[in-house]
């Protein structure tokens, strides 16, 4: 078992968007832990929009805060 996991923070902000249920997302790579439902966020690689993937809701709340636009 690999034992070399380290902690890293990011750098930049991360999009997001809402999840909406129902909605088609076989685009979307969800992880099989993962059941996606109302809370979640589908998040986007800036340089790439169609790499795509799906956040619980914990997970944002734990980790995620919004940043407000300016203007």
């Amino acid at each position: 078992m690999n034992e070399d996991w380290k902690q890293y923070r990011k750098k930049v902000t991360q999009e997001m968007r809402d999840y909406v249920p129902g909605e088609d997302i076989s685009h979307v790579s969800v992880s099989p832990e993962d059941t996606p439902r109302e809370g979640g966020k589908i998040a986007r690689n800036s340089k790439n929009h169609k790499d795509q993937w799906y956040i619980n809701p914990e997970f944002v709340a734990e980790n995620y805060e919004l940043v407000e636009e300016k203007g």
